[in-house]
Parts: C-alpha cells; structure tokens; sequence
C-alpha cells in the first residue's frame, strides 16, 4: 500500500507579487525550491494565513536569492501581496519509507530568507 505524505513546506512565506494577467502558477525563488525539495512544474497546495484560502497550482521558478514568491494568474484574486502563505508538497510512500520519514520543513524571516 501507498500513503501520501507531505513532502515538504515552505512556512509562512511572505506573498511578494500578485498578477493576475498571468496564465497561472506560483513563482517561487529558486533557494526556496532547492530547500524545500521543488521542482519546476511540480504541484503544491497554498494555504493563506491571512484570509484562510487554500488552492492548487504548480510551481515556477524565481531568481535564486530574490525572496520572491509569486501568486500569478487566478492565484492572485484569492491571495494577495503581503499575505503569509504556507507551501506544501505531497508525494507518494510505500510502507518502508514511512519508518523513519520526515518532511522537509523550511522556515523564513519576513524577507524570505532561510531561517533554518
């Protein structure tokens, strides 16, 4: 049997642009990907601290060391600039993997610069 797990989260990061005249996705600074596990392309769930909103998109990337995280396209008619979004990842587990598993978990300052 499969589990799904989070696979990782990025914490409480600070929403730095919000296009809706966008075809749609999250832009996400590249360090951030790299330390939460993300990829291009890859499907994350958005939770927003601020107003409760919970979406789906896929992740693109933002220059390594901008801080940036971007709701674009639909995205950001429900999340908006300045809002603390949590970012998380889900994968697929079999039973062994499960033993000794844990997420990756990645905290930021109010710049959204590594904290952890």
């Amino acid at each position: 049997m499969k589990r799904i797990l989070l696979k990782s989260k990025l914490h409480c990061v600070h929403v730095t642009d919000a296009n809706v005249e966008y075809v749609g996705s999250i832009g996400i600074d590249e360090d951030l990907m790299k330390a939460g596990n993300l990829v291009p392309y890859e499907k994350v769930l958005v939770a927003d601290v601020n107003n409760g909103a919970r979406l789906e998109t896929y992740v693109i990337p933002k220059p390594a060391g901008s801080g940036e995280i971007s709701l674009l396209g639909a995205a950001a008619r429900l999340i908006k600039k300045d809002d603390v979004v949590i970012i998380m990842a889900f994968a697929s587990y079999n039973e062994e993997e499960i033993e000794n598993y844990k997420p990756s978990v990645i905290f930021v300052d109010e710049n959204n610069k590594i904290t952890n």
